[in-house]
């Protein structure tokens, strides 16, 4: 490749990175671009090399993100219209932005026919054992076409999948057993490695690019709860108007809407964290900020029934198990708040907000850390007691 293709190739990749900011139109990219180009220009004629010339261009152009910023509070009008709807202003015939909306429409689609096939033709434990199986490979697979990954590439992060597949119905789980149900709820995790990989285009060792997915893996854990809340008062609210009319609907959510909903809603919530990165308010901030002060007030709550109750000790597991998926919650709350504030500005009400979520929360947590130590001396060691001990000694990290 010659200098000037090279230079073409790298004003490229600096395009189609700031065309992934929503709030830049394709004509104000395109006056971003003239200008760098002029930059590069008059940098080539002070004696730099090509690649010099860029990169110093480049870093004058300013972070991308800041630029976005700035145009998001100028054009604030056409956000959301660029958000969920198509640019007005796209170049003729390039509409990455539907596209991008088709091919997120798809592999939610098809998810959820994979979960609606599984959930049809295994039984209710093997279902649920092979669960993860059915959606996280497409999360894969759109991460993999959005980074335009190589189709070798994309493909060898199947191996992991057919694996897990084979590990999770070869080996001979007896029904009901601890060990099925530890391999049932970690596979998911261990997976989602994968698709980190898939997320940061295979540059997993890149600093950067862990934390990016970092980032992503707490706001996406805060658009999916947001998804699942409103879907469950949707569907909560449709269920009654239809039983007002005399109708039962509760085969069609259970056999079509939840299958169809939920594996949906993990494609849907990966985009919503992708398109939604170059508004001023992310979504995912401002849910941060309503979402802290909240579940800070509910684990207060917590503990003050906890402490009027008196011993814990024989608590009913149920218990434990909520108090481990609140903790869970938690943990994705401040996973995202952490890593998207900036640490060059002063602590504000929002961070001593934060600073109270996680002294409540680690209160709480060593709460259930105590309970299942009494229990595990008081009546022995089981898979299930270890792996709970082991989830709650490893959140406070």
């Amino acid at each position: 490749m010659d200098a000037g293709a090279e230079l073409e190739s790298q004003i490229g990749q600096w395009r189609g990175f700031v065309e992934r900011h929503q709030a830049i139109s394709a004509a104000d990219v395109d006056e971003m671009e003239d200008h760098l180009r002029n930059q590069i220009s008059d940098l080539s004629a002070s004696g730099l090399m090509d690649d010099e010339a860029f990169l110093v261009a480049v870093k004058r152009m300013g972070d991308v993100d800041s630029i976005s910023r700035e145009f998001a509070r100028e054009h604030s009008d056409r956000l959301w219209k660029q958000l969920v709807l198509m640019p007005e202003t796209d170049r003729p015939g390039d509409h990455p932005a539907r596209r991008d909306l088709v091919a997120t429409i798809g592999f939610a689609i098809v998810a959820g026919v994979a979960v609606k096939i599984g959930s049809t033709i295994l039984p209710e434990n093997d279902f649920a054992r092979n669960v993860g199986l059915f959606v996280l490979p497409f999360l894969t697979g759109y991460f993999a076409w959005k980074r335009q990954m190589r189709a070798r590439t994309a493909a060898a992060l199947l191996l992991p999948f057919a694996v897990a597949a084979v590990v999770l119905n070869v080996y001979p789980f007896a029904e009901g057993n601890a060990t099925e149900i530890i391999a049932a709820l970690h596979a998911p995790v261990v997976l989602w490695f994968v698709v980190g990989v898939a997320y940061v285009g295979g540059e997993w060792r890149s600093d950067r690019r862990r934390m990016d997915f970092i980032r992503f893996t707490g706001e996406w854990l805060v658009y999916l709860a947001l998804l699942g809340l409103g879907g469950g008062v949707l569907i909560a609210l449709t269920i009654q108007a239809f039983d007002a009319l005399g109708m039962d609907v509760e085969w069609v959510v259970e056999g079509w809407i939840l299958p169809f909903g939920a594996a949906g809603a993990m494609i849907i919530a990966a985009w919503l964290v992708e398109a939604k990165q170059a508004v001023v308010e992310n979504i995912a901030p401002v849910l941060t900020r309503v979402f802290t002060p909240l579940t800070t007030v509910m684990l207060l709550v917590l503990l003050v029934a906890l402490a009027v109750r008196g011993s814990v000790v024989d608590a009913d597991r149920d218990l434990l198990i909520l108090m481990d998926a609140i903790l869970v919650l938690v943990f994705g709350l401040l996973l995202y708040a952490i890593s998207a504030r900036d640490p060059l500005l002063p602590p504000d009400v929002f961070d001593r907000l934060v600073c109270a979520l996680v002294a409540s929360a680690l209160a709480v947590d060593a709460l259930m850390l105590a309970v299942m130590l009494t229990r595990i001396t008081q009546s022995g060691v089981t898979p299930n007691k270890v792996v709970g001990l082991g989830m709650n000694a490893a959140l406070p990290d």
